[in-house]
């Protein structure tokens, strides 16, 4: 170990590496994030301790000291290192680079230079910032600090110490002679010099400069100027004279030349010193990107006359280089020879030797002055974009396309970048026209666009709206391939990316792409292939994600892509396979003035041959050299000046990665790179697109510095993609060309293995990080890489396979792989304290979580802890998670947005938490069922509440989102959604409270969590979902509240399944609870199905209920969205499936205004939703789904949260539900809007599939979702609507031909009008075999066409016959209408391939519009027929505006009056917009809205902070539990289980009732004598509660104050108490004393414990626990612990428990077992019971554990007891044995037979028991007295 020392006393740790040396010197920081080799060895860095800003150090090693030409080392700038000490995060023990001789560690060890890691060095660069550069010193554990005194190299000649002692000549055959002055030269300053024809003579910084030359350079070096008094006299002999000799000096150089001709230099705060300082030349205006590294500067105010500043940092405006008017003198203060960093300004080498040409030859004067020279080499391309006019004309209005529906390749990211380019647009007032039928994005919601058209992109749509709206531009770049597409259909000019050009523009630079050929037809790519050689590439051009790509390695393959790739485009490419080479990739950015910066490079940790949308891509690149760096960076700047681009492109390289080579092309993932830097790229390009120069555009983040820069990263980010390929039956899981991920996340962290394992955590929430027990090795899947290759690599490496032999294998550079080494080196040590963790030592959990492990990770490797005991263990230790800023610039400026993540690399916190603010949980990766509308919510709820004035948090980690945006909220964490970070998060910032209904599934599913950690949740309470959410209760609450269901049964076994479906007959649904999506849903039609389905569904949660219900066929399904306020519902959205039942409504055609149902219905829906959200009390968002079928409705599920069709209902029928939700769960007052009739338009929502993708996945619809996003048109009715919207899905309307293939004959009879109708269009049609017979005998004109036979004959008629096959593959149908047997629900498991599944697939493949549904068919016909082809625009149909523009017709005198509605003030131009068009005549006579009438208006039910409490004075007992009005409780045994279950329900709603502070009046007036003879703390103090919460009293009788001291016998007394009370509440120590009392009782007794008898209410409440925490008791099984003799509670609770179908077991002391006659009695009722020895053989089957202790008063001797005491111990440590979803209960007291680290863990429900004690006695007393 060692430390770093600060003059100011501030001291670092670290790890000590390199030499073991104590040192001192000047602490500085640079940004560069590549190039440490040259930095070390320049010498500048003199004396200088160098702390390098980026983390990740040492990856690619150190190269051999070569000699390049000239004699120059090839890869170092001197022969030695210069800097004192280095200063890391983060050293990379295993390099990974060809060129690599040797490690960072070794080298810096050969030199004698000490290092030092771990330190944070975001920390130490902003101390540096904030107080300027400070001394420091480095001092090795074990050395006193005092003994290294503080060197300021400032107060030394450093140059002196650093220059040449004696001449050196190099390229002595130059012909021109330059000297240049050694000051602390950089090699390749020398270089640059040489490679342009000169001879240089180095000479040392004192050397007279008296000999022959034609030009004098001055170099670099250390240190304060005005020590070199010996240079400046000398150069004051060339410099000042009439016709000095050309001059041209660089960083110190520029100095020294400033300080003889008379100006000041100074030092400057902290330097400049990194390869991204932004240069403005002062001629031009144009702006560079430089390499510096200088601490002191050139005050330009003092500059003499006749010079004049050269180029001025962009940044901080200093002085960046001198000219003279007109003598050959010039210098700067960056360093143009790069090396590290970029080459931008290489050409001043040029300039200064032409100048020393022009003087030698004597031309200098004619020529003109340097001045104008540099201008006309830098200004060059000053021009303004090629092909616009002189002038740039700004537009005032601009059209913009969108993307259309999310599909494979084309997600979020154009949600996000095309808002970007909307707001960039409004700021610089232009109108905004915005064309995209996704209505799920943010950017077509009100607010952003000027006006949005929900209409098919496509050129025909597109012409008619630039005929309406008359537009100046047409933005294309921000709606991904759909919106090219278009564009170039519209200029038919097909240069938008034809890949042929790209090609040949690339061989106009000379920059190499992969050797490739272009084919309009398989024989052409047959040829190709030929001459390139096999394997080959297959590209379709005009394609996005790779669409119809592949490898092709033989003639065969070949025919088969081309083909396919045909189907999709006019051109595809065939490329000379690169597979195995790396793939790199850079974002560039160019204005219209040619200033050019690259913003983000990428590397992919997958070789070539997976597309970069399949792959993991990690930015920066962590394995390329500078050389490598900044060879690319050229290439990419090269390429998109030549292409002529004005914005920003993606371009992707192969690079070998044995060698230097390179290849270029195009590609995007803008979003991902606007993320990963901080630097919002979409924004910049729509400015640049109006011909904005870069310089004058802000950096967003830091706000005071320009945007012509490139972000320098202090980080490490890891994207992965995410597949849903387990949706798709008959899926290829192989990965490649061809992308099939349906989204990606993004983690942040300040090592790889930090950001990775965050990563895998992400993509899918149930895996822990890398994880090797998740797919087996195999050698076969880590070649030919799959979706799940990642955990294959994790098993590997666990399985002890070489990083080298993986290497060989998968292609991934080796650094990563030896990365991924170290979590699993990791892992086993972890393993290796999994029996006892007191004994790990803080630093390995430290470690740990630099690793990126979850506490959830190491208590899996562990084993012996739960999650909230690692967390706890890790609070203790204080290892905490710090937030650290993303801002762009490494810490150089101050940061104003807060783009934050959490990392345990770090020591500080960037910001504080001082101001309180409203956290809202964002949705996550996308999936499939969980997309873009989730996020359209989260950010409807983040700007609803900055409307009201809330600050804001969001927590996400999807790049491809809005919400993600850092400007959308106050403070964007980019981190998991997980318990663990959420609550980290919650912990340090303290919110208001947290919103989880905006999120979809994945913040409702750590809800209880949370909610158990005591975190504030806004909205409905977690108790609620669970309610919800929970099979087994939502279910029991729709049976109390009367509200009909599909007959269910929740599941145990395979038997009991079957039997339960022979009952109620086949078709049945099988679901798990808590899913999304659909996951492992599946309809089961037979026994068979049935046992496999079930397989596959434990396995989806092994610990949740799977829930069986019959599926009902041919029903209507409605979807209903709602918004409630404390149970009261405010607003009712309701739309209806076209399907029937059985689609998931994900994939189902959704069609709002409800058109088919009726008003008794409609009433019937209203009044469900009402109870609904009555009874699980919903404040805020929630969603039902209903069928509907012969006048029946049932319910089939609620989700009380925000779901897909909110954004659909919200924009159609014109209320932002999500604002009304967000209002409301912030406690505002808010009008009831009631049912939302819309504004007279009618919306369909129809599913995007994007099958063309998944190769070999049937296309079949069911309960499982398989749709990746969807489009929403409008139309007067649905028809013109359902037209507009397939038509947005890339839909077809078809032109003659028609195949039919239809199922079932009751399918063919249902369709047999819809088929006559498309005959009378004219249409030709064509079906299979069966299809046709049936419609020819029904006087169809239908040609029958077969498949073709398997085995083809030879037989000559049969070569006349065309088959479905040929008529495909020749695209002679335009539509095809394919109904399976099975339509609904079912998923087909055979591997048997059907013809119908050889026809969809093939209509996919071959891209022909296909209709796989019956009621789709039929509408869509009805469609056809009503509107013909595509339905007309139509403006106030088709659009939405945020304008508030009205021109009226004629003489109209208005009143125009503000009103209000839906709790907003609504203008007159509102009103007719949403379709609330009331004219006013007289103004005091509102017209009447929609009355509202199923409840009246009612006040809402106050929340008691509000003042007016609401009194309940009156339960409704169920008749079930009038028996036991005014009896005696005094057994478990007066139970039926009705009864119970009616008074659990009471006691629930007493529950809820008393958790929402209302006050109860129920027993007012009502008295209960409390009588233990019995110490007791919980029985006694819960019912006297109980009786006072219910507005009772309570007489208390205490045996030592009463005359029990006087002999009273107990009979009597309890007579006594009757004469007071109206219900006796006793416990006695005797059995069956109780019972005897009774006897004599007037009034009511309950039985409160006697001795070791019975405890009936104890045994009530253990159940009732039992239920509120699992949802059921049948089906669990119980393990009862500890004294089973003697304890009455266990007694009466087996008995009870006989009631339902469990398993019973005991663990008990040999001597205090369970009675024997408990066990007899249970074992009559067919209850199966077990005996175990220990706690741990009983536990992992376990679902109730339910401990007792050993009770020392029933013991008559001390020695008994102390035998039995201690046996059974319930320890954390036992605990990881036990089921997720087990519950530990103990009707306490405790001893010490549960420890007390088990209270934390979520499981231990005793003190919950406790609580519920107090319902249960509530819902007792009531029912006994009658009330």
């Amino acid at each position: 170990m060692a430390s770093l020392v600060l003059e100011d006393g501030t001291t670092f740790k670290g790890r000590l590496f390199g030499a073991s040396a104590s040192v001192s010197g000047e602490v500085v920081f640079q940004t560069g994030m590549v190039g440490y080799p040259e930095a070390l060895t320049d010498p500048s860095y003199k004396s200088q301790i160098l702390t390098l800003t980026y983390p990740l150090i040492g990856n690619y090693g150190v190269p051999s000291d070569e000699d390049g030409e000239f004699g120059i080392s090839k890869w170092f700038e001197s022969s030695r290192i210069h800097a004192t000490a280095l200063i890391v995060g983060e050293l990379s023990q295993n390099p990974s680079h060809w060129s690599s001789v040797k490690s960072l560690d070794q080298w810096l060890k050969e030199q004698g230079i000490p290092g030092l890691e771990g330190v944070d060095t975001r920390c130490l660069t902003k101390k540096i910032r904030e107080k300027g550069t400070m001394l420091g010193k480095l001092v090795v554990e074990g050395t006193p600090a005092e003994n290294i005194l503080f060197d300021n190299p400032d107060s030394r000649n450093l140059v002196k110490e650093v220059s040449v002692k004696k001449p050196r000549v190099y390229n002595p055959d130059g012909n021109l002679r330059i000297l240049a002055v050694d000051c602390g030269i950089k090699y390749n300053q020398i270089r640059c010099l040489c490679q342009r024809g000169a001879q240089v003579t180095l000479v040392p910084w004192d050397y007279p400069l008296d000999v022959y030359f034609d030009g004098l350079f001055i170099s670099n070096g250390p240190g304060d100027p005005q020590h070199c008094k010996k240079t400046i006299e000398n150069l004051r002999k060339i410099v000042c004279v009439e016709n000095p000799k050309p001059v041209f000096g660089i960083c110190l150089g520029h100095q020294l030349l400033s300080l003889v001709i008379g100006a000041e230099t100074y030092k400057m705060k902290y330097g400049n010193r990194g390869h991204n300082q932004p240069c403005v030349h002062k001629g031009t205006g144009r702006c560079f990107i430089t390499s510096q590294n200088h601490g002191f500067a050139v005050d330009p105010k003092t500059l003499p006359k006749d010079w004049d500043v050269l180029f001025t940092n962009s940044n901080d405006h200093t002085s960046e280089g001198i000219i003279h008017h007109h003598k050959p003198l010039f210098s700067v203060q960056f360093h143009p020879e790069h090396m590290a960093g970029p080459a931008d300004l290489v050409s001043l080498f040029d300039v200064f030797l032409d100048a020393v040409r022009d003087f030698k030859m004597g031309t200098a004067n004619k020529s003109g002055k340097v001045g104008f020279v540099v201008a006309s080499v830098l200004g060059h391309q000053r021009r303004i974009m090629p092909g616009m006019p002189g002038e740039f004309v700004r537009p005032r209005k601009v059209l913009i396309l969108g993307s259309g529906g999310l599909s494979i390749g084309q997600a979020g990211e154009f949600d996000y970048s095309g808002s970007q380019a909307i707001k960039a647009l409004k700021e610089e007032n232009i109108q905004t026209i915005l064309i995209n039928p996704n209505i799920a994005t943010v950017q077509t919601s009100k607010g952003l666009a000027d006006k949005v058209y929900f209409l098919p992109i496509t050129p025909e749509y597109v012409t008619q709206v630039i005929k309406n709206e008359r537009p100046d531009g047409v933005l294309l770049t921000f709606g991904g391939q759909t919106a090219l597409n278009c564009g170039v259909e519209l200029t038919k000019q097909g240069m938008t990316e034809d890949r042929k050009i790209f090609v040949e523009k690339m061989e106009e630079i000379n920059e190499h792409v992969a050797p490739s050929e272009a084919a309009m037809s398989v024989e052409q790519a047959v040829a190709a292939a030929e001459r390139l050689g096999y394997p080959v590439l297959i590209r379709s051009a005009f394609a996005l994600g790779g669409l119809g790509s592949g490898f092709a390695n033989s003639k065969e393959e070949l025919i088969t892509l081309v083909t396919q790739s045909f189907a999709h485009t006019s051109q595809v490419l065939v490329d000379k396979s690169l597979k195995g080479w790396k793939e790199i990739e850079y974002e560039v950015v160019r204005d219209a003035f040619d200033n050019c910066i690259t913003v983000c490079n990428m590397e992919n940790i997958d070789p070539l041959g997976i597309h970069t949308g399949e792959s993991i891509v990690v930015a920066p690149s962590q394995t390329l050299n500078d050389y490598e760096y900044n060879l690319l960076r050229n290439t990419a700047i090269k390429v998109i000046r030549h292409l002529g681009i004005v914005g920003e492109c993606n371009i992707q390289y192969a690079l070998n990665p044995e060698s230097e080579q390179v290849n270029a092309r195009l590609s995007r993932s803008s979003a991902l790179a606007s993320k990963a830097t901080g630097y919002p790229l979409a924004y910049v390009a729509a400015k640049l697109g109006l011909g904005i120069p870069l310089p004058d555009l802000k950096n967003s983040v830091t706000n005071s510095t320009t945007a012509n820069f490139e972000p320098s990263l202090d980080y490490c980010v890891v994207k992965v993609p995410r597949w849903d390929l387990s949706k798709f039956l008959r899926v290829s899981t192989k990965i490649g060309s061809s992308m099939k991920s349906v989204g990606e996340v993004m983690a942040i962290g300040r090592s790889f293995e930090e950001a990775f394992q965050k990563a895998l955590r992400m993509v899918d929430e149930n895996c822990v990080g890398f994880d090797h027990t998740i797919k087996p090795v195999s050698e076969q899947e880590l070649q030919i890489p799959t979706d799940k290759r990642i955990f294959v690599l994790a098993a590997a490496l666990h399985a002890g396979y070489s990083v080298d032999h993986l290497y060989e294998l998968t292609k991934i550079d080796r650094w990563f792989l030896h990365k991924m080494q170290n979590i699993v080196n990791h892992e086993k040590l972890l393993q290796t304290y999994n029996q006892d963790e007191s004994l790990m030592p803080p630093e390995v959990m430290r470690k740990a979580k630099q690793l990126g492990f979850s506490d959830n990770g190491c208590l899996c490797i562990c084993g012996c802890l739960t999650e909230l005991a690692v967390r706890k263990l890790r609070r203790n230790w204080n290892i905490l998670p710090v937030v650290k800023q993303i801002d762009t610039v490494a810490a150089e400026w101050p940061a104003h947005t807060n783009y934050l993540y959490l990392t345990y690399h770090g020591t500080e916190w960037d910001l504080s938490f001082e101001e309180s603010h409203v956290m809202v949980i964002g949705s996550g990766v996308y999936r499939i069922g969980s997309s873009v509308e989730f996020d359209w919510c989260a950010v409807g709820c983040i700007m609803e509440l900055r409307k009201m004035g809330y600050k804001t948090i969001m927590v996400n980690y999807n790049p491809e989102t809005v919400s993600t945006d850092y400007d959308m909220c106050n403070r964007l964490y980019f981190d998991e959604i997980s318990f663990e970070v959420v609550m980290d998060i919650y912990e340090m910032e303290n919110p208001e409270g947290i919103i989880l209904s905006m999120g979809g599934q994945l913040p409702n599913n750590i809800a209880m969590s949370l909610h158990r950690q005591q975190c504030r949740i806004l909205g409905t309470s977690p108790e609620f979902i669970d309610s919800a959410e929970n099979r087994f209760k939502f279910s029991r609450m729709l049976d109390t509240i009367g509200i009909s269901q599909p007959r269910w049964k929740e599941l145990s076994d395979t038997e009991s399944a079957m039997h339960f479906c022979e009952t109620v007959g086949y078709p049945c649904l099988v679901r798990p609870s808590y899913v999304l999506s659909g996951a492992a849903m599946n309809v089961a039609y037979t026994d068979s199905d049935l046992e496999k389905y079930l397989s596959s569904a434990v396995a989806v949660s092994k610990e949740h209920p799977v829930v069986i219900s019959k599926f009902i066929q041919e029903a209507k399904e409605i979807d209903v969205d709602a918004v409630a306020c404390d149970g009261v519902v405010i607003a009712i959205a309701i739309s209806e499936h076209v399907e029937n039942a059985g689609v998931h409504s994900g994939d189902a055609t959704l069609v709002t205004p409800a058109q088919d149902i009726n008003h008794k219905t409609m009433e019937r829906i209203k009044s469900i939703v009402h109870a609904i959200g009555q009874e699980l009390q919903v404040t805020g968002p929630f969603n039902l789904q209903l069928i509907a079928k012969d006048d029946q409705l049932k319910v089939i599920e609620c989700n009380v949260r925000v779901s897909r069709s909110f954004p659909f209902v919200s924009k159609t029928l014109g209320v932002d539900l999500v604002a009304l939700a967000t209002q409301v769960i912030m406690g505002e007052e808010v009008e009831p809007v009631g049912l939302m009739k819309g504004k007279g338009v009618v919306g369909v929502k129809v599913p995007q599939f994007s099958f063309s993708r998944l190769a070999g996945a049937d296309v079949v619809l069911g309960v499982e979702m398989t749709s990746t996003g969807e489009v929403a048109c409008f139309g007067e009715n649905r028809y013109e609507a359902y037209l507009k919207a397939m038509l947005s899905t890339g839909f077809k309307i078809p032109k003659k031909n028609v195949l039919l293939s239809i199922g079932s004959y009751k399918n063919k009879t249902e369709l047999l009008p819809t088929v006559q109708a498309l005959e009378s269009l004219g249409y030709n049609l064509y079906a299979s075999l069966g299809t046709a017979d049936f419609y020819t005998e029904h006087g169809v004109k239908v040609m029958a066409v077969d498949w073709p036979f398997e085995e083809e004959s030879d037989s000559p008629n049969k070569d006349k016959q065309r088959n479905i096959m040929d008529y495909l593959e020749e695209n002679h149908f335009d539509m095809v209408i394919n109904l399976s047997m099975r339509n609904s629900g079912g998923r087909r498991l055979s591997s048997f391939v059907t013809k119908g599944y050889r026809t969809r697939r093939m209509a996919v493949d071959y891209s022909v519009p296909l209709i796989i549904d019956i009621k789709c068919t039929k509408l869509f016909v009805q469609a056809l027929r009503q509107i013909g082809q595509a339905p007309p625009l139509k403006t106030h149909v088709d659009s939405m505006t945020s304008q508030k523009l009205i021109r009226l017709p004629g003489k109209f005198k208005l009143t125009l009056c503000s009103f209000y509605w839906g709790g907003h003030g609504v203008s007159f131009y509102d009103a007719i917009v949403f379709g609330i068009c009331c004219l006013f005549i007289p103004p005091e006579m509102p017209a009447a809205a929609d009355a509202y009438t199923h409840p009246p208006p009612l006040a809402r039910i106050l929340s008691p902070q509000t003042g007016q409490v609401q009194v309940v004075s009156h339960l409704q007992p169920s008749p079930f539990l009038h028996p036991l009005v005014g009896q005696h409780i005094l057994s478990v045994q007066q139970f039926t289980k009705e009864q119970m279950s009616h008074l659990f329900n009471v006691a629930h709603t007493l529950r809820l009732m008393v958790q929402k502070e209302r006050s109860l009046d129920i027993l007012k007036g009502k008295v209960m004598a409390s009588m233990f003879y019995e110490v007791s703390t919980r029985t006694s103090s819960s019912f006297a509660a109980a009786m006072q919460r219910l507005g009772g009293s309570v007489v208390h009788f205490s045996e030592c104050t009463s005359s029990t001291q006087k002999g009273e016998s107990l009979g009597d007394s309890v007579q006594t108490m009757s004469c007071y009370a109206d219900v006796i509440v006793l416990r006695h120590p005797e059995p069956g004393a109780v019972e005897k009392a009774a006897k004599h009782c007037r009034r009511p007794m309950i039985n409160a414990g006697d001795g070791v008898g019975e405890h009936p209410t104890q045994a009530l409440l253990d159940i009732f626990t039992i239920r509120e925490e699992l949802g059921t008791v049948n089906g669990m099984t119980i393990t009862m612990v500890g004294d089973l003799k003697h304890g009455r509670t266990v007694h009466s609770l087996a008995r009870l428990l006989t009631q339902y179908r469990i398993t019973l077991r005991y663990v008990a002391p040999k001597n205090l077992s369970m009675p024997v006659e408990i066990v007899d009695f249970v074992a009559s009722k067919g209850i199966k019971q077990e005996e175990f020895n220990s706690i741990e053989e009983a536990l992992p089957d376990t679902d109730v554990l339910y401990m007792t202790r050993i009770q020392k008063e029933r013991f008559v001797s001390k020695e008994d007891y102390k035998a039995c005491f201690g046996q059974f111990v319930l320890t954390p440590h036992i605990m990881t044995g036990a089921k997720r979803k087990m519950v530990v209960m103990h009707p306490l007291p405790r001893v010490n037979e549960i420890s007390v680290e088990v209270d934390t863990d979520p499981r231990a429900a005793y003190f919950r028991q406790a609580e519920n004690g107090m319902y249960i006695r509530m819902a007792l007393l009531a029912t006994v007295l009658g009330r």
